[in-house]
C-alpha cells in the first residue's frame, strides 16, 4: 500500500505489512462503530483485567477497537451464521413437536375433533357387599379362613349413551386430583373419567380410597344364594341398550 501521497507523509516510501494491518484494523473499527452499538452486543464480555472477550468465538481483545475489528472478520461472521442455523433448526423441531401435540393438518398426527352433543345421562347405585360366614349353606371354600368375609363398599355407574357414534366403545380411567385443573387439588379425592364420542367427557368425584382390582369373590345379598367369582371392579358395554356400566369396589 502506497502512503507517499498522503497528507503528512515525510517520504517514508511504501508501507510495510504491519502498517497495512494497523490501517486495516482502524478502518474496520470505524466501520463497526458506525453500525454496531458495543453496549448492546450480546457477545461482548468485559473481564476483570480490563480486557474484552468475545463469548461467541472465545477470543480476547485489549480494547473496543480490537473487538470491533474482530466482529467484522471471517471467524466471527462464520460463527454467527452457524449459531443462526442452529437456532433455526431448534425452532423448527419445536414447531414439529407442537404439531404432534396440538394436531397438524400437513401430514402430522392430527388431533381428533368432533362436535359434542352434551353430557350423557347416568345412574349411580351404592353397593354394599354383605358380610357372611365362611361355608354358608354348606359351600365350604378352602381358600378362605373360617370367619366373616366380604363387606366391601362400592358404587355402580350406569351411563346411558343412546346417540353414541357407531363402532365407538366408551372408555374410562381413574384420575387423581392433581391431574385436573377444574377444581382445587385435594388428595382426599379422585375421579372416574368416562369418554364416549360424541358426548362430552364426564367425571365422577370419588373418595381417594384404594380401588379393589383383585379377582375377588362378590357375594349376593339374596338369602340362600351361592358365592360367585367376579372381580370387584369391572366395566361392561352393552351395545344393545347403549349402556356403559362401571362397578367400583373399594378395599375394606
Amino acid at each position: 500500500m502506497d502512503f507517499q501521497n498522503r497528507a503528512g507523509n515525510k517520504g517514508a516510501g511504501v508501507a510495510g505489512s504491519s502498517e497495512a494491518n494497523v490501517d486495516r484494523r482502524e478502518r474496520l473499527r470505524k466501520l463497526a462503530l458506525e453500525t454496531i452499538d458495543v453496549n448492546k452486543d450480546p457477545y461482548i464480555l468485559r473481564n476483570h483485567l480490563g480486557g474484552l472477550e468475545c463469548r461467541l468465538c472465545l477470543t480476547l481483545h485489549t480494547n473496543e477497537g480490537s473487538y470491533l475489528a474482530h466482529t467484522q472478520g471471517k471467524k466471527h461472521q462464520t460463527n454467527l451464521a452457524r449459531r443462526a442455523a442452529r437456532e433455526a433448526k431448534q425452532v423448527s423441531n419445536f414447531a414439529d413437536a407442537q404439531k404432534l401435540l396440538t394436531g397438524a393438518p400437513d401430514g402430522g398426527v392430527e388431533k381428533k375433533r368432533f362436535i359434542k352433543i352434551g353430557r350423557p345421562g347416568y345412574k349411580i347405585t351404592k353397593i354394599h357387599e354383605p358380610m357372611i360366614a365362611n361355608g354358608r349353606n354348606g359351600q365350604e371354600d378352602a381358600s378362605y379362613a373360617d370367619g366373616q368375609i366380604g363387606g366391601r363398599l362400592g358404587l355402580l355407574f350406569q351411563i346411558h349413551l343412546p346417540q353414541i357414534k357407531q363402532d365407538v366403545k366408551p372408555m374410562h380411567r381413574f384420575m387423581s386430583s392433581y391431574e385436573q385443573h377444574i377444581e382445587q387439588q385435594d388428595r382426599a379425592w379422585q375421579y372416574l373419567v368416562v369418554a364416549a364420542e360424541p358426548y362430552e367427557t364426564i367425571a365422577f368425584k370419588l373418595q381417594s380410597r384404594e380401588v379393589d382390582r383383585s379377582e375377588g369373590v362378590l357375594f349376593s345379598a339374596v338369602p340362600g344364594s351361592k358365592m360367585k367369582d367376579e372381580p370387584g371392579t369391572w366395566s361392561h358395554w352393552d351395545s344393545d341398550t347403549k349402556t356403559f356400566s362401571v362397578q367400583v369396589l373399594f378395599k375394606g
